[in-house]
């Protein structure tokens, strides 16, 4: 069972598809923006809104902030505890 503040961060990425099929896409790995696109099927030009968006909920984090290209974003453990109810919730 999730606790309330998990709860509600589960809820805002729920309500967004394109930050379901983000989420979704990094489970288990880490990847650039660019794969991350592919992979959940997105535009390139609206994924660096999207990964803000999980960043500032704490459920995703770029581990080299100061690349300009190439960054390299992964899941945290918020962040895989939501994709998981994700995967139960469907």
């Amino acid at each position: 069972m999730m606790d309330d503040e998990t709860l509600k961060v589960f809820a805002y990425v729920n309500i967004s598809s394109y930050r379901v099929r983000s989420v979704k896409a990094l489970k288990g790995e880490i990847k650039t923006p660019t794969q991350i696109a592919k992979d959940a099927n997105i535009k390139l030009n609206h994924i660096s809104k999207i990964l803000h968006q999980l960043k500032d909920c704490g459920v995703a984090v770029c581990l080299n902030e100061e690349a300009h290209r190439g960054r390299l974003y992964r899941l945290t453990s918020l962040g895989e505890e939501i994709v998981d109810h994700l995967d139960k919730f469907e």
